[in-house]
């Protein structure tokens, strides 16, 4: 089932035009929310994050578009699946119909989709670079729009070289990235990740991960701009995004990264999925 502006349908019951925006010019943005034994996981954090993307993108903000609304639409779609754990929803808004460029309105739809999370964390991760296209930096590349095509052909290049990812670089040759997650690098006691300027996701277990990496005396944080050479001699690597949470990387080119404390991270922001805390 498919939640479509707040009506459950079948997915040959949703009717998308030839005039959808988000088909034809990419303006939407999305939200990807991990569901545990029926609970919302980050719910406020995702919340927060669509609201600051709409209004970067001059969407039109439903006065029902309360934190409330929304988790309660999620719930709803959740509740109409027999499987309601180990889930994944998508929640996509896009602006109405019409217009070229120029939209014909701000006002928006919203579309909920829910699945089975099949995607597992792996043992080994090998990562290498993607050079053909480049992010650009900047805050526009930080919104979870529906414009992926160089995180697609990355994963395509991934694919047909038996990788399990590739970082993204922008035009400054900086890392950014990776196809469906932010990075981090460890290096002695410094924890590096590239800073938003650099053009990366303004990623939700990002920001857990930083939360915790603050609270931890152990470790100094940094975000800031990060070269390919800086992984090549790095200690350990990881990714994150809001379905796997954390990914310990094993593999870059012929470098073989511990894992350790990387392992240690990934416990810690399992229990916070529980808790909420």
């Amino acid at each position: 089932m498919l939640n479509y502006n707040g009506e459950l349908l079948a997915f040959n019951e949703v009717k998308i035009t030839p005039n959808n925006r988000a088909f034809n010019y990419g303006d939407s943005i999305f939200e990807t929310i991990k569901i545990l034994n029926g609970k919302v996981v980050f719910w406020e954090d995702h919340y927060f994050r669509l609201m600051a993307s709409m209004r970067m993108l001059r969407m039109k903000i439903p006065i029902e578009f309360t934190l409330e609304f929304l988790e309660k639409e999620i719930v709803k779609t959740i509740e109409s699946l027999e499987q309601k754990n180990n889930l994944r929803a998508r929640l996509t808004i896009f602006r109405k119909d019409g217009g070229f460029y120029t939209p014909n309105s701000n006002e928006v739809d919203y579309l909920i989709e829910v699945k089975e999370i099949k995607s597992q964390l792996k043992d080994s991760y090998s990562l290498d670079l993607y050079k053909d296209f480049y992010v650009n930096s900047g805050y526009l590349s930080t919104v979870k729009s529906n414009n992926k095509l160089i995180n697609t052909l990355a994963s395509i290049y991934a694919n047909e070289n038996d990788l399990d990812n590739c970082i993204l670089l922008n035009e400054r040759k900086g890392v950014v990235e990776v196809t469906n997650a932010n990075i981090f690098l460890i290096k002695d006691d410094v924890v590096k990740t590239p800073s938003l300027e650099e053009g990366c996701l303004r990623g939700i277990m990002r920001k857990k991960v930083i939360e915790m990496l603050s609270k931890n005396e152990e470790f100094t944080l940094e975000e800031t701009s990060i070269t390919p050479f800086e992984i090549q001699k790095a200690d350990e690597v990881f990714i994150t995004n809001s379905i796997l949470g954390i990914q310990p990387v094993t593999n870059y080119r012929k470098k073989v990264f511990k894992t350790d404390i990387s392992m240690k991270l990934q416990a810690s922001l399992k229990i916070m999925e529980i808790t909420g805390k």
